[in-house]
């Protein structure tokens, strides 16, 4: 068993960390930590864990979180490179889901969150934990940067037709839409129910904090930068993102269904539906799944992806167990094996 720390457990991340390690058959949660909650039972915060998790919230404390193999960072942005270090130093194996070590040049941190890195000395050895893009290289790592729950679905959704490459990288568009979990757990006026329910709206336009972190992959795959509109959403439900990402074609004629099928073959956590089809968010809703569609309206020399992700899955707490269990030499499906929940 895999002795497993949960720096942060208390954020809707943090819960759906618990939840699907609590059930994990290679995985023991030891440590899980709250400043906040320090002395509390995990349960009685979190109800759905009652009967599978015994374990209180406790301060974080590096010399405890030494005894762990693996320490998940369920933290806000900032608070993981501040304990990295120590945690790398002394044998222990790091997963950060908040954005810390997912830009590998300082300066653009700086730029994006508004802080100097703690330990910039770091990037380049984190790896960026897109399983299907760096499955090799986590192998052996010490440290992952999780990706972002938007930058998931977008990169997954563009990667085939980027990587062949079908199409003009410098005006890549992608629209999305995100349920209010990923806003956290944080009361915010704009979480609220009557504030979110039976509206819709776009924000953070003029540059959202994951944008960087796609042109980065997506420059990757590319082999140059690549221009990439993004233009995120808040819709009224929980869970889910859906991401519609628009490409305009240099070659009009190839089968992208063939392309997109060959390219997730393998892929175990990503599903590219029938030729035609329109995926839904509840069609992930708990599971660790990417599912996408590719079209090509009128027959035209535009490709329309449609890529639908849950955010606090696969868009976080699943992807970081996946990475998990690649970095562990497990299944990689291991603990991930859940359906997705309906109605």
């Amino acid at each position: 068993m895999i002795k497993v720390g949960v720096v942060g457990g208390t954020g809707y991340t943090g819960v759906e960390l618990l939840r699907l390690l609590a059930a994990h058959p290679d995985a023991e949660l030891t440590v899980i930590t709250s400043r906040s909650e320090a002395g509390r039972p995990v349960a009685e915060l979190f109800p759905n864990l009652r009967g599978c998790l015994d374990l209180a919230f406790t301060v974080p404390d590096v010399g405890q979180l030494r005894a762990c193999e693996l320490v998940f960072f369920a933290t806000p942005n900032g608070t993981a490179m501040t304990m990295v270090p120590q945690l790398v130093e002394a044998g222990v194996r790091v997963i950060d889901l908040a954005a810390d070590f997912r830009l590998s040049q300082a300066d653009e941190w700086e730029a994006w969150y508004g802080v100097p890195h703690a330990c910039p000395e770091y990037l380049e050895q984190a790896v960026y934990g897109l399983t299907e893009v760096n499955r090799e290289a986590l192998r052996t790592a010490r440290l992952v940067a999780n990706p972002g729950c938007y930058p998931t679905a977008v990169q997954l959704g563009f990667l085939p037709l980027i990587e062949s490459p079908l199409v003009d990288t410098e005006h890549l568009v992608a629209d999305a839409k995100s349920g209010v979990s990923g806003a956290g757990r944080k009361p915010a006026t704009g979480a609220l129910l009557c504030e979110a329910s039976e509206n819709f709206k776009a924000y953070a336009v003029p540059g959202h904090r994951h944008l960087p972190e796609m042109r980065q992959g997506l420059g990757i795959a590319a082999g140059k930068p690549v221009g990439l509109t993004f233009v995120p959403h808040l819709t009224p439900m929980i869970r889910g993102i859906h991401a519609t990402l628009y490409a305009r074609l240099h070659d009009p004629d190839q089968d992208l269904q063939v392309l997109y099928e060959a390219r997730y073959r393998d892929q175990p956590f990503v599903d590219v539906l029938p030729a035609g089809s329109h995926p839904e968010t509840r069609s992930v809703r708990g599971a660790n799944h990417c599912r996408i569609a590719v079209h090509r309206p009128q027959q035209g020399n535009v490709v329309v992806v449609l890529s639908v992700i849950d955010n606090l899955v696969k868009g976080a707490a699943g992807q970081a167990i996946q990475n998990m269990n690649v970095m562990f030499g497990l299944d990689e499906e291991a603990g991930l094996t859940g359906i997705a929940l309906l109605p």
